[in-house]
């Protein structure tokens, strides 16, 4: 995508962004869901899809345009995500961790050098990820393994990094490591690195078997006596690494919630033809009033969930902190979406649990969505623990 003119509230403007957004709609319509059996079976998105999204600017949306991005806010690039979701999620993987993390935490804390060493190579498409979860620490920095230590000029780093998207495929990888083997206060004993993929001691493990999400990646990143040389460090400041992966993470949870949303609508979409279609007792399924209610039910919790992106992203376009929303969003957007796959499943009947037809994918697909960026459960506890925080300090 070109980069369009600014609006007033930040972003491109808003006829240039409906453009797009019908483009992609009819891009995800008319080209993603048909190649997604050759995705499913070839475990991968084939080189000219990923040309495809990389002419349409699909890696670049949140790229300030002066790097060759297209420049959204984070409102228009959540949108857009949400479209992409309705297809196999495996799209929008490829694409979500250069715009939603790596990107917004080298514009957000990188320095001048870096960004104009990075951002221009992941818009125009080269993948990055994300290193922050390790064999025996996620959520819990304190128990963080990898090590970064100072020699001379250079960093050197070791450790592994676990369950990390798009490793097989990127060129770059935001690496979380300690500078301090003491753990401090704020996780100051974190620091991030911009870890190019093809260094000596460099290495990727095989890509693990999943549940579901055919064609997204993930594996282990394996550092031994990697040697970085100083400007290595995100933002040239030790200490800051956790709370850029903190701040990065917002966005990953509501491309999160984004992409539940929009599969959710795909499965909604999905068991509201098969009820239409299948027959019993004389009459489409779709008459009986339990089938309806499963319906509704869903319908209910999908518009509850996309009020909910929207405001938390009009939040932080206008500058708000927004880790307790973004967190809640994250959890009920996800949470709703296994919940509209079981009754996808439902409504199909025995016919759901069949491979043959695509409620149960989509049961296989979404589950992963409740773990993504912080499982329910520590995002509840994030959730809670803020607003402990605020209410103690009124």
């Amino acid at each position: 995508m070109t980069p369009q003119p600014v609006s007033s509230q930040g972003g491109i403007d808003a006829d240039s962004f409906d453009a797009f957004i019908e483009q992609l709609r009819r891009y995800v319509r008319d080209r993603l869901i048909p190649a997604e059996a050759q995705v499913i079976a070839e475990d991968a998105i084939p080189e000219p899809i990923l040309r495809e999204m990389r002419d349409m600017g699909l890696f670049g949306l949140t790229m300030p345009a002066e790097y060759g991005g297209a420049g959204m806010n984070v409102s228009q690039y959540v949108e857009a995500i949400r479209q992409l979701s309705y297809a196999l999620p495996a799209y929008r993987s490829i694409t979500s961790i250069n715009l939603g993390m790596v990107c917004s935490a080298i514009k957000n804390g990188g320095t001048d050098a870096q960004k104009a060493e990075w951002l221009p190579r992941l818009a125009a498409g080269e993948i990055a990820s994300f290193g922050l979860t390790e064999p025996g620490s996620g959520s819990d920095s304190a128990a963080m393994q990898t090590m970064a230590v100072r020699d001379g000029d250079d960093w050197v780093l070791n450790g592994t990094k676990r369950y990390i998207t798009n490793a097989p495929f990127a060129k770059l990888a935001l690496v979380m490591a300690r500078t301090s083997r003491e753990t401090l206060p704020k996780n100051a004993h974190v620091s991030a690195f911009l870890v190019p993929m093809d260094p000596p001691g460099v290495s990727v493990g095989k890509s693990d078997r999943k549940m579901g999400q055919a064609g997204s990646h993930i594996a282990d990143i394996m550092l031994d006596d990697v040697r970085l040389p100083a400007d290595a460090l995100l933002g040239g400041e030790e200490g800051r690494g956790f709370a850029l992966a903190m701040q990065s993470l917002d966005n990953g949870r509501l491309s999160i919630a984004a992409a539940s949303a929009g599969y959710g609508r795909r499965i909604l979409d999905t068991a509201m033809r098969y009820a239409t279609e299948r027959r019993a007792f004389g009459v489409p399924i779709a008459e009986f009033q339990l089938i309806q209610a499963m319906l509704a039910d869903s319908e209910i919790e999908l518009y509850a969930a996309e009020c909910m992106i929207a405001d938390a992203c009009r939040r932080i376009d206008a500058g708000e902190k927004v880790l307790r929303k973004a967190a809640a969003t994250k959890v009920f957007a996800s949470e709703a979406c296994g919940r509209i796959a079981d009754r996808c499943v439902q409504v199909h009947g025995g016919a759901g649990y069949l491979a043959e037809y695509e409620a149960e994918r989509f049961y296989r697909d979404a589950r992963i969505y409740r773990i993504y960026e912080g499982t329910t459960q520590i995002l509840q506890l994030a959730i809670a623990k803020n607003m402990l925080r605020e209410f103690a300090s009124v």
